[in-house]
């Protein structure tokens, strides 16, 4: 022990209440969150989170300290050992239950759980964590006394320490934007625009006319980008639009304009409208806006369901604005995808309210993920979503939208924040599970109907900066069908366990997380069905949908 007490404490001064907070941190890392995670990610958030236990703890010691002219006592060794015994203790009664917990989780989303001895590498992995951030802090701790100490030759002690420390920090904080999260961007950027121009394997040009990238279009088929091109040539032919219909089927009008097809985003947007009305889309029963992801990704399961339900007289329109993955385009394109959003409806909705009235299509708007957060800005409310689209479909909705948050916050009184109830449905809903939640409330459901579609589990739609130091009310109320109810809020462990979650967001099976697969389709026919639909035609789409 006292060789170990040596290293620990008098070559790397760790100090006993850092060590208290580090344990109690890593404990609390241990507890349940949104969604299944493996042992070396686990590693790594509970040593993020040991390291701020830890430095949580120095800082509480200091501020003591500072609020008192006494000198604070020094542990003894039985102070010492208590600690010890008290923390060993406690890192193993939590290992056990971690590991109980996700193999919980696992179940709960249908995924084979995890062995729990090998749980231990969530020590291993932690431990290194939590020592390297430690060391970091400290390095650049060392960095500012000794500033301190070459500035104090010419000015006072007290003025030396605080202008050192502000030097470190801005050349850290210069380092780190100017060189590490620069030099991540410009690799990402480079990486990203590449994988741009490439084909997924299923990609190819259309030969008709109908479809972006084909004869007559006008944008060409390498402007698509590799999303693009998957959606132009992704859509059901005519054989299987007739299978599913038992009637004569149109060929599904696809318009699509990517990043390198215009150079601004109203430029892109006026381009596409431009290509609607060569296809003929304004003549088509159904016309959908659609606002894509980041890398203009736009779900099949979400579209392909329209394209069914009216035997392909209907058409769809996407733009691109950024070929950078949501979770990336979310940090720098945030406005990019307003602008595109925004753009795009106003340019359709503009020609298509110059049409006579009884010669229009149904207006509809979808947008999944990041695609819902630059498709709220083209409206300024719901009355404004109600006088001017047919209907509308947002998935999985980041906490960062507006419509959406002002939604949630305003909800009916009684119902919660992951199923809220808003104006008692009479225009908005939300579902879990649209095929139950839509018919609720029993109520009419009249004109335009907007349905938001959020998983309990989904760390997309519940994540946010609030949740370092705030509960949020989902957190409060009983938990969804997809939630352990041992998840509980804690200050800090909590936000960054559901930043975890975000990273694996969509690896769940569908029904949990940020995968919602056919229930795209159960929306859709509840907001817009076609005459004569029945539920059992719902269930024959959801079926062929989740064939492919």
């Amino acid at each position: 022990m006292s060789r170990v007490r040596a290293l620990l404490l008098d070559r790397w001064h760790y100090t006993y209440v850092g060590l208290a907070g580090a344990t109690v941190f890593f404990c609390l890392s241990l507890t349940p969150s949104l969604l299944p995670r493996g042992a070396v990610l686990q590693g790594l958030i509970s040593g993020v989170l040991t390291a701020i236990g830890y430095g949580l703890g120095v800082l509480a010691v200091w501020m003591v300290g500072s609020l008192t002219t006494r000198t604070l006592p020094a542990p003894g060794r039985v102070a010492w050992w208590s600690l010890a015994g008290v923390a060993a203790a406690a890192v193993v009664v939590f290992l056990w239950l971690g590991s109980g917990w996700q193999r919980d989780i696992h179940r709960l989303m249908g995924v084979d759980p995890p062995a729990r001895p090998g749980y231990v590498i969530v020590l291993l992995v932690a431990v290194v964590v939590a020592v390297a951030l430690v060391g970091l802090f400290r390095l650049l701790r060392k960095g500012a006394r000794a500033l301190a100490r070459l500035l104090g030759r010419w000015i006072p002690a007290r003025a030396a320490a605080v202008l050192a420390g502000t030097v470190v920090v801005v050349l850290a904080l210069g380092v780190l934007n100017g060189v590490v999260i620069d030099g991540f961007f410009a690799v990402t950027d480079t990486s990203f625009k590449a994988a741009n121009g490439e084909d997924k394997p299923d990609s190819r040009q259309p030969e008709s006319a109908l479809k972006s990238g084909g004869p007559g279009s006008l944008v060409t088929w390498a402007s698509l980008g590799r999303e693009g091109r998957a959606f132009a040539s992704g859509s059901p032919d005519t054989a299987a639009l007739e299978r599913f219909s038992g009637s004569p089927a149109r060929e599904p009008i696809r318009a699509y304009v990517g990043l390198d097809g215009a150079p601004t985003s109203r430029e892109r947007a006026a381009l596409a409208v431009r290509e609607l009305e060569r296809t003929g889309a304004f003549t088509r029963r159904v016309l959908c806006v659609v606002t894509t992801t980041g890398s203009g990704w736009i779900d099949e399961q979400a579209v392909d369901p329209l394209e069914y339900m009216y035997n392909g007289d209907t058409a769809i329109v996407g733009m691109q604005y950024s070929y950078l993955p949501s979770w990336l385009s979310f940090l720098v394109d945030k406005q990019r995808a307003k602008d595109a959003g925004r753009d795009l409806f106003n340019a359709v909705y503009g020609a298509w309210s110059r049409l006579p009235a009884q010669q229009r299509p149904k207006l509809l708007v979808f947008g999944e993920s990041l695609g819902s957060f630059g498709a709220e800005p083209a409206f300024s409310g719901v009355d404004d979503i109600r006088n001017r689209v047919d209907g509308m479909v947002l998935v999985g909705p980041p906490n960062s939208n507006e419509l959406w948050g002002e939604l949630v916050a305003d909800r009916d009184p009684g119902s919660t924040e992951i199923l809220p109830r808003y104006g008692n449905g009479d225009t908005v809903r939300f579902a879990i599970e649209p095929g139950h939640d839509l018919d609720q409330p029993s109520t009419a459901w009249d004109g335009p109907r907007v349905v938001y579609l959020q998983h309990p589990s989904d760390p997309i739609v519940w994540w946010s900066p609030r949740l370092l130091v705030s509960r949020p009310d989902w957190l409060e109320e009983p938990r969804g069908h997809d939630v352990l109810p041992a998840m509980r809020w804690i200050p800090f462990v909590t936000f960054w366990q559901v930043t975890a979650d975000m990273a694996f967001a969509t690896g769940v099976p569908a029904g949990h997380g940020h995968s919602y697969g056919t229930e795209t389709a159960l929306a859709w026919a509840r907001v817009l069905p076609p005459d004569g639909w029945t539920a059992e035609r719902t269930a024959a789409l959801t079926g062929v949908v989740a064939k492919g």
